[in-house]
C-alpha cells in the first residue's frame, strides 16, 4: 500500500471498523433480499451518512439492481462505492493569488480551529509562504495564548488583542500589518461560536464585514472547521455558519478520533459545501487535502 493511501486508511480506521466494516458480512455471497436493503439502510444511518443521503443512496442502488439485473449482494459493494463517491465533491483547486490572501477560520468551541490553523500555517510556511496569524478570538483569553504559543513554535508573526477586545479591530489590525509586511497569507482565528447563540453569530458577521473594509474583496475564503466526532450535529453547525458568513469550504477535523466519518456525505449532499481538508492525525502532515477516492476507499477498507 502506498504511504498516501496508508495515511487515509489509518486515519479512517474507526469509521471503517465501527460501521462500514460490517459491509463484508452484509454484502457477502448471498442473494439480494428485502433484509439486504433494510440492513444496508441501517448500516448507513449508523455510520452517520444521514437520512436524506441514505435514502438517496438506497434509491439509486435499487434502480441499478433493477436496470442491471443484479442478484448477488456481493455485486452491490462496487455499486455502493460508486454511489458514495458520486456524492462527494472534488475540492476546487486552492488558489491564493491575492496578496495577502485572507482566510477566515470559523467553527464552534472545541472543533479544533486553532490547531488546524497551526497545521495550515506550518504547511504553507514550509512551502515558502509568508504567513501571519490573527488571534481574533478575544472572547477566550486561552485561545489567544494558544495561538501565540503556536506562532512561537512556528516562528510566525501573530497579531493579538487584549482579552475582551473588539475581535473586528484585531482582524483589521492584522490585515493592515500584513499589507505593510508584504505577507502572502493571513489566517484569522475567530471565537468559537455556538451556532445557536444569536448574539455571538452577529458578532462573527461583524468580523466578516470589518475584514472586507480592511481589504476590499476579503475574506478571500471562509473555512468552517467541523469536529468529525460530533456526527450529524455538525450538519446543523454547517448550515448556520454558511448562512451567517458565506462559508466556502469545510475542514473535517479529528476524523482519526471519530467513527462518524459518514457525515461527510451529509454535509455535501444537503449543503453543497466542498470538503477541503481532512484531519487524519496529530502531525501537521496529517492534515490532508481532501481526496474523495481515498476517503471512500478508507471507510470501506474494513
Amino acid at each position: 500500500m502506498s504511504p498516501f493511501l496508508d495515511v487515509w486508511r489509518q486515519g479512517l480506521a474507526r469509521s471503517s471498523k465501527a460501521a462500514f466494516g460490517r459491509l463484508a458480512g452484509l454484502l457477502g455471497a448471498t442473494e439480494i433480499t428485502a433484509d439486504t436493503w433494510d440492513d444496508l439502510e441501517a448500516l448507513l444511518l449508523q455510520a452517520d451518512v444521514g437520512i436524506a443521503t441514505t435514502q438517496s443512496v438506497i434509491l439509486a442502488l435499487r434502480r441499478r439492481v433493477a436496470d442491471q439485473g443484479l442478484t448477488s449482494a456481493a455485486e452491490l459493494k462496487s455499486c455502493l462505492r460508486e454511489e458514495l463517491r458520486n456524492r462527494l465533491l472534488t475540492p476546487p483547486p486552492l488558489v491564493l493569488d491575492n496578496k495577502p490572501a485572507v482566510i477566515l477560520i470559523v467553527g464552534v468551541n472545541g472543533s479544533g480551529k486553532t490547531t488546524t490553523i497551526a497545521k495550515l500555517a506550518r504547511q504553507w510556511s514550509d512551502q515558502g509562504k509568508r504567513v501571519l496569524l490573527a488571534a481574533a478570538d478575544t472572547f477566550r483569553a486561552a485561545a489567544v495564548d494558544q495561538l501565540q504559543v503556536w506562532a512561537e513554535r512556528l516562528d510566525l508573526p501573530v497579531i493579538a488583542g487584549q482579552p475582551g477586545a473588539d475581535p473586528g479591530a484585531v482582524a483589521y489590525d492584522a490585515i493592515q500589518a500584513s499589507l505593510a509586511r508584504k505577507m502572502d497569507i493571513v489566517l484569522v482565528d475567530t471565537a468559537g461560536r455556538l451556532h445557536t447563540r444569536y448574539n455571538l453569530m452577529e458578532e462573527l458577521k461583524k468580523v466578516y464585514r470589518v475584514v472586507g473594509k480592511a481589504l476590499p474583496g476579503a475574506p478571500h475564503a471562509t473555512w468552517l472547521v467541523l469536529d468529525a466526532t460530533t456526527g450529524q450535529n455538525a450538519l446543523q453547525q454547517a448550515r448556520a455558519f454558511k448562512e451567517a458568513v458565506n462559508v466556502t469550504g469545510v475542514i473535517l477535523a479529528k476524523l482519526d478520533s471519530s467513527a462518524r466519518g459518514g457525515m461527510a456525505f451529509a454535509i455535501q449532499e444537503e449543503l453543497g459545501l466542498p470538503i477541503l481538508y481532512a484531519g487524519l492525525g496529530e502531525r501537521p502532515e496529517d492534515l490532508q487535502p481532501f481526496n474523495p477516492e481515498a476517503f471512500v476507499d478508507g471507510i470501506l477498507a474494513g
